[in-house]
């Protein structure tokens, strides 16, 4: 119990002294250090009983003064405490001690603070300045006490350096991840409201046409501007709190889109999609598969990026084909251990209408492909080599097997 308490007491003063300014401590620094030269001047008479020499007293503070700089000018802070302190014995009648406290602060600035050749040169005329003004005995163990500063002083640079390259890893670290987060955002963000809108418009086109014509689809037409707009604000509303969680206006998540919402996805697209998918032996069955028994599965992330490129190839087909029609195929390849996602249309064909001049953001094909590299897997887009149209494949890697 005593010693976990004393542990702790030594944390928080610690804690303490990592909290004050670097002037607060350099001031502490020379107090502590005039205060210890200082000490004999006050516990011991002179000789004869006389007062010491007021000479003394200013070289030990003009040697103890200067380490308040001693950050941002080592080497002059180490010239000016040298000289003071070598003229110490020669001001008069003073204590006799040695005076290398403030120099050995002042190595050991150096050696943090320099350059290795500066510190190396400074230390290395230090040392043999110690010899050439002290007696033998007296300049080796000043000179002893110089080298252990000059390397303390080196281990508390390697240390700073290593934290500072611990930090700016860290820090890229975090901007990374940082980027990575709004690139994902702002392709999710492109994503739904790409199709919403695209979707929105497409229908607003037809509805008027023919509603005269044609009562009842008009209205599915409107019906499905309504659920575009409702879908795209609910899938808005996860994205948002996500960045402002503060703000959420809904306790839960609004959950990641995976697989099994591809249904939704081409129901609302206003196009007549294909749904299949195919195992490995050719077998083509109904999509969605009601259990999915037999096949390995999909990471959620790898899920969620599935939806996305089905829902930003339908988009593109919507906006550009000049189709009512697309294919999205499914293929669980399990000896390769992925699962390809073929969407296709047949646009551009002889007596087909034309495409839809709606604007284009510029970035799909782009975000197609990123969403497929950042799970792991690849994608292909481009026009189709079997017919008329476009295709986008993407390749994504299923679950290791357990």
């Amino acid at each position: 119990m005593i010693w976990r308490d004393m542990g702790a007491g030594a944390d928080r003063i610690r804690g303490r002294l990592r909290a004050l300014s670097p002037r607060a401590v350099d001031t502490g620094l020379v107090a502590l250090v005039a205060a210890a030269q200082l000490w004999p001047f006050a516990a011991r008479a002179g000789g004869g009983g006389g007062p010491w020499s007021g000479w003394g007293v200013l070289v030990v503070l003009a040697s103890a003064a200067p380490l308040y700089w001693r950050r941002n000018h080592p080497v002059p802070v180490l010239m000016v405490s040298l000289a003071a302190t070598s003229s110490y014995d020669y001001v008069g009648e003073v204590p006799s001690q040695p005076v290398w406290y403030a120099a050995l602060v002042a190595i050991h600035s150096v050696a943090e603070r320099s350059g290795r050749w500066a510190g190396n040169t400074v230390v290395a005329a230090t040392v043999l300045g110690s010899f050439a003004l002290a007696s033998s005995e007296s300049g080796l163990r000043m000179s002893v006490l110089c080298v252990a500063a000059y390397a303390l002083g080196r281990a508390a640079a390697a240390g700073r350096a290593h934290a500072e390259r611990l930090e700016r890893e860290r820090q890229a670290e975090a901007e990374k991840a940082a980027l990575a987060e709004r690139a994902r955002i702002a392709r999710d963000m492109h994503d739904i409201l790409s199709h919403a809108v695209s979707l929105m418009v497409v229908q607003a086109e037809a509805g008027p046409v023919v509603l005269a014509t044609n009562p009842a689809r008009a209205e599915r037409a409107f019906d499905a501007i309504a659920g575009a707009g409702r879908d795209a604000m609910v899938q808005l509303r996860g994205i948002l709190e996500v960045l402002d969680p503060d703000r959420a206006p809904q306790p839960e998540r609004t959950p990641q889109p995976t697989l099994a919402d591809l249904p939704v996805l081409t129901a609302g697209s206003g196009l007549t999609v294909e749904c299949t998918q195919t195992d490995g032996s050719g077998i083509t069955v109904e999509y969605p598969r009601p259990d999915g028994a037999g096949h390995r599965p999909l990471a959620p992330h790898v899920e969620t990026a599935a939806f996305r490129i089905a829902q930003e190839a339908l988009t593109n087909i919507v906006r550009h084909a000049g189709t009512d029609r697309a294919r999205l195929h499914l293929h669980w390849q399990e000896d390769r251990g992925i699962v390809q996602l073929d969407i296709t249309d047949d646009g551009a064909a002889t007596g087909q209408r034309p495409a839809r001049s709606l604007p284009s953001g510029g970035h799909g094909l782009i975000n197609i492909r990123e969403r497929a590299r950042s799970c792991g897997g690849t994608a292909e887009c481009g026009p189709r080599t079997d017919g008329s149209g476009f295709r986008v494949r993407a390749r994504l890697p299923l679950l290791p097997q357990s």
